[in-house]
């Protein structure tokens, strides 16, 4: 039973784990996905022009949802897959599953710091830099471990509908703000000429835009119904790319080149103060579901096929805890020590949403077809898609650690560990 499907039979359990309905996947899904990597999307458009930019936003959302639609396939094919490490025992057996394991936890721990220091940005903005960004970055810690506590997703669902409207405010402020006092010395550019490593770097911010497939399999782990994960998906990917053009287009056009990054600071002071303090919501929600899947991978782990899985005991609920804790003490050190974070989510994107996102769902395709390649024409296109699916993700990845590593080196003046203002 335990191979069918990580939470087992659930008839008599005290924490039932597949209680999801399709929309309330979607409302998490979407508050996963649009959080952080919309505020970077402005000034991608300022780096590359806006002919590009709106090009590469549309372009990767449509290769985004057919990348997701292969998850489910596969997930529909092998219902026991709870995260990346299954997916990978399924394709590479035990050394399989060890790589897609420390991938996606690597990854998902890597988010959560960004999550952790977006916060202290937000609270040196609200407050006027009251006081020292580490203990920013320590009430952060704490805020979002202590709501990483509940174990099953269909309570956080409920917090992310919260979060989703927190966002949407956020941005809309910001767009008001900026339409309401534009740029003094106005200047767009359609095209813009730059280096491949600056280029890329947009391109890296727009991929860590769409990066929720990491959490996917463990989404529809927890579906009433997994057969109706392509509507969750369909309602997420058209909302998401609407979202990121709209915004983009919006505040780039009233900033133009000096937009800021997160885009919450192209406005004056005070509306830059109501920005993040309408957007902290997000900046918490997100990054607890970010931190829940992390868990939620360690703990069905442990426990997988024993009574501590679903019951309310001490050890269960002991571990669940301390699980939560380690990961966002290792977030918080990633947060305070790599201050620049269009740098990091760059970095992030090549290492692994190039992956997660593009790469691998090519490669389950080919997987799952195998032997049927050439079948008819229509397979054969489908096979040479997911053929450039996979050389993509091979050619974010590599040239994507070259952009960001470069950026990394190239940083002057360093702000980690300090209690100096980063908003």
């Amino acid at each position: 039973a335990a191979k069918n499907d990580p939470f087992g039979d659930e008839e008599d359990n005290e924490v039932k784990y597949r209680t999801m309905r399709w929309w309330q996947a979607s409302f998490i899904m979407i508050a996963e996905t649009i959080s952080l990597g919309i505020l970077s999307l402005p000034s991608v458009l300022a780096r590359v022009g806006i002919v590009p930019g709106i090009i590469l936003i549309i372009g990767m959302g449509i290769l985004a949802t057919y990348t997701g639609y292969v998850l489910g396939q596969f997930k529909a094919a092998y219902p026991h897959v709870h995260n990346m490490a299954d997916a990978g025992e399924v394709l590479g057996g035990r050394i399989g599953r060890e790589i897609g394991g420390a991938a996606q936890t690597v990854f998902l721990i890597f988010t959560m710091g960004s999550h952790i220091l977006t916060f202290t940005i937000a609270m040196n903005a609200i407050t006027g830099h009251a006081t020292c960004t580490i203990v920013w970055g320590v009430v952060g810690f704490i805020i979002l471990w202590l709501f990483t506590l509940p174990r099953t997703l269909k309570r956080v669902s409920y917090l992310s509908i919260g979060s989703f409207i927190s966002i949407i405010g956020a941005v809309f402020i910001t767009m008001i703000g900026v339409g309401v006092t534009p740029a003094r010395d106005l200047h767009l550019d359609a095209t813009v000429k730059t280096s491949l490593a600056k280029a890329f770097l947009s391109v890296s911010n727009i991929i860590f835009a769409y990066a929720g497939h990491v959490a996917f399999f463990s989404f529809i782990s927890e579906f009433k119904d997994p057969s109706e994960f392509p509507k969750a998906l369909y309602l997420l990917q058209v909302t998401d790319t609407t979202m990121y053009l709209v915004v983009a287009i919006v505040i780039y056009r009233y900033t133009g080149t000096q937009v800021a990054s997160p885009a919450l600071g192209s406005t004056g002071n005070v509306v830059m103060r109501v920005a993040y303090g309408i957007a902290l919501p997000t900046i918490l929600l997100a990054g607890v579901i970010y931190g829940h899947v992390a868990a939620k991978y360690i703990y069905v782990r442990l426990f997988r096929g024993t009574k501590h899985m679903s019951s309310r005991s001490w050890l269960s609920f002991g571990s669940w805890a301390l699980i939560t804790l380690i990961l966002w003490l290792i977030a918080w050190v990633i947060a305070e020590s790599i201050p620049n974070f269009n740098n990091l989510l760059a970095l992030i994107s090549a290492l692994f949403a190039s992956w997660f996102t593009f790469g691998l769902s090519g490669i389950f395709w080919l997987y799952l077809n195998y032997g049927w390649y050439t079948r008819d024409w229509r397979k054969m296109c489908l096979t040479g898609l997911n053929c450039v699916i996979v050389g993509i993700g091979v050619a974010v990845c590599g040239i994507g650690l070259y952009a960001s590593g470069k950026a990394i080196h190239d940083e002057e003046g360093s702000m980690s560990w300090t209690c100096g203002d980063n908003s």
